[in-house]
């Protein structure tokens, strides 16, 4: 895929930034190359408004308690023509006497930085990769003045990395994040273990990560949003917000949800020109309200879809016939040509993937600074998915529909409706248990030695790319409740009145006709199945919880009151035996003993 912006003479990487932290003005900008801003030089402090959060995001909150960690962040973007920009930090300290240089400002026993890259592709691995080398070798000078080091890592990435982004890179968390459209907030320290979860739990999407995060960065910085939110037009206009909130999960009549818009002053598509329907070069907060938001069927029965096809109704004949996937799917990208969604604005496969979640102010934050955190309830932000080390953001539970707490692998959910609509069916539980066998067991092969294909990073999302294509295959299908009861009837409700549903079923995907309709894992119930379900309600449920934590309690008073008691017990037994043994002793006859010699001699006399 080319660059997108041809014109600007920058290419993947836009600049290399170093971040430190001061004893007075606190997290500051010390060095950027190119400069942040173009007027000014390269060791201005200052910022674009837009990315005034910058050394809060590179230099994380905590990270004095860490010797090196690594950071995944996002900026929006400064103008129309870019999209999400990625940054990644790698963050060190060391010790203020090592320094060869050492410059006025440091006052305090240890020094902080972060060398930072901020890129216009998804490249984490890669950058991290690189970037962590070229820190190592920014702090081995013991001198920060050297900054050509930085030049040259700016010109070799740029020359190394193609404009171009990667190609082919569980269960309940996964229904949770990308299909409700919640605010689902991830919590563990240190940074870099939760942009990792975070991220590798994206990555079970297919293609999320290459094309799906380009505008789930379009968020407005706090001043910005109190010098232009005007409340008497955005209350009005909330009810054509799309219907992505919990109170909305439970609703089974989604008649309402395709309503043309109160203002009937517009003309209706329908009487339009199909060429008249374009897809947004730039979806920005203030278009949440537009026709695309709403998706009306007005707008979508009359336009053309990409690649010519018309959009409208899903052919029912789509997806009946065509030939089994395989068990090892390959992955959902790189497969065709990727074209431009006519509604979503991201790139698509020809399987209409990744599904539009990201976007129209859905955020995507991997670390999230405390200094975000009016974010949490901004009225322009739909949902969220970010990561937080600042145990504020855990405290204050009624901004997010669910907190991950990666440390205890526990997930939770205060709504108890929305725990029933993200609750597993049995075929999920089947699929869970697949994945969950095949990474745990261990595979003696003297050949593969640990490298084999299944259980592996590829294969697990691999199989998450399967379910996900045979979950879009089962919505194409006529009289489908069958099909669809498998992944929860509750479930599919809620997730058919989503902006990112709207969006896919609204474009024909002919390639879907290829995927068999259906769960991977359907079948008939078995006793393994009542296993799966109780293990699953007693590790999950609050009461099972309760109940397990019972037991084990149980348990340990058992053996611990058995140990007492066997050692009282035995001792006693010990000194009865012993007592009788002595008691016993005394009854005995004292000449049977003395007999033995006398005997003897009488016998000998004889003799």
């Amino acid at each position: 895929m080319e660059c997108q912006d041809k014109d600007e003479p920058k290419g993947t990487v836009l600049h290399i930034v170093v971040v430190g932290f001061h004893h007075k003005r606190g997290c500051q900008v010390e060095f950027s190359y190119p400069p942040l801003i173009p007027e000014e030089g390269h060791d201005s402090n200052n910022l674009p408004e837009k990315w005034k959060y910058l050394p809060f995001l590179a230099l994380p909150d905590g990270a004095h308690n860490y010797q090196e960690d690594t950071v995944y962040f996002h900026l929006p973007p400064l103008n129309e023509d870019m999209k999400c920009v990625y940054g990644v930090s790698c963050y060190r300290q060391i010790e203020a006497k090592a320094l060869k240089v050492r410059q006025a400002d440091v006052t305090r026993e240890t020094v902080q930085k972060s060398v930072c890259v901020l890129s216009r592709v998804p490249l984490y691995g890669l950058i991290q990769a690189k970037l962590q080398l070229i820190t190592h070798a920014y702090f081995d000078e013991k001198d920060f003045s050297q900054i050509s080091i930085l030049q040259e890592l700016y010109d070799h990435m740029n020359g190394s990395i193609r404009c171009t982004t990667p190609e082919g890179s569980s269960m309940y968390l996964g229904k949770l994040l990308c299909v409700i459209c919640l605010s689902v907030l991830f919590y563990v320290s240190p940074v870099n273990r939760l942009v990792g979860t975070l991220m590798t739990v994206l990555s079970l999407f297919p293609g999320m990560l290459e094309h799906g995060l380009a505008e789930s960065s379009h968020y407005h910085s706090k001043s910005s949003v109190s010098e232009n939110l005007q409340p008497d037009k955005v209350i009005p206009n909330a009810e054509q917000l799309p219907s992505d909130s919990k109170t909305d999960l439970c609703t089974t009549d989604h008649s309402d949800t395709h309503k043309p818009t109160k203002d009937q002053s517009q003309p209706s598509m329908t009487t339009q020109e199909p060429c008249q329907i374009k897809p947004p070069s730039q979806t920005s907060l203030e278009s949440s309200e537009s026709d695309w938001e709403t998706l009306d069927p007005s707008v979508l029965e009359g336009g053309v879809g990409i690649a010519g096809n018309e959009v409208g109704t899903i052919d029912s004949d789509a997806g009946c016939s065509g030939v089994p996937i395989t068990v090892q799917p390959k992955s959902g990208t790189g497969q065709g040509i990727l074209t431009q969604g006519l509604l979503s604005g991201l790139e698509e496969d020809q399987y209409g993937l990744p599904l539009a979640v990201f976007t129209k102010g859905y955020l995507c934050l991997p670390y999230m600074a405390l200094q975000q955190h009016h974010l949490l309830s901004d009225v322009r932000v739909r949902g969220f998915v970010a990561g937080a080390t600042n145990i504020l953001f855990r405290q204050q539970r009624h901004l997010s529909d669910a907190i991950v707490e990666v440390e205890e692998a526990r997930i939770q959910i205060q709504d108890p409706e929305l725990r029933r609509v993200l609750n597993l069916s049995t075929a999920d539980l089947r699929f869970s248990d697949y994945l969950v066998k095949h990474v745990t067991e261990n595979r003696e092969d003297v050949f593969l030695d640990g490298t084999g294909w299944e259980g592996g990073d590829e294969w697990i999302r691999a199989q998450f790319t399967l379910y996900v294509h045979s979950l879009l295959a089962s919505t194409l299908q006529e009289d489908n409740e069958k099909l669809l009861a498998d992944y929860g009837a509750a479930f599919i409700s809620a997730w058919k009145i989503t902006h990112n549903y709207k969006v896919w079923f609204s474009n024909k995907h002919l390639s879907m006709s290829e995927i068999t309709p259906g769960h991977p894992f359907q079948g008939q119930y078995s006793v393994a199945d009542v296993k799966l379900r109780f293990s699953h309600s007693v590790q999950n449920s609050e009461r099972g919880k309760k109940l397990g934590n019972a037991v084990m309690t149980t348990s340990r008073s058992v053996v611990q009151t058995g140990k007492a008691v066997g050692q009282s017990v035995g001792g006693a037994l010990t000194t009865a035996k012993s007592a009788m043994s002595s008691w016993f002793s005394t009854l005995a006859p004292q000449p049977a003993v003395a007999a033995g010699p006398e005997l003897s001699e009488s016998t000998t006399t004889k003799e």
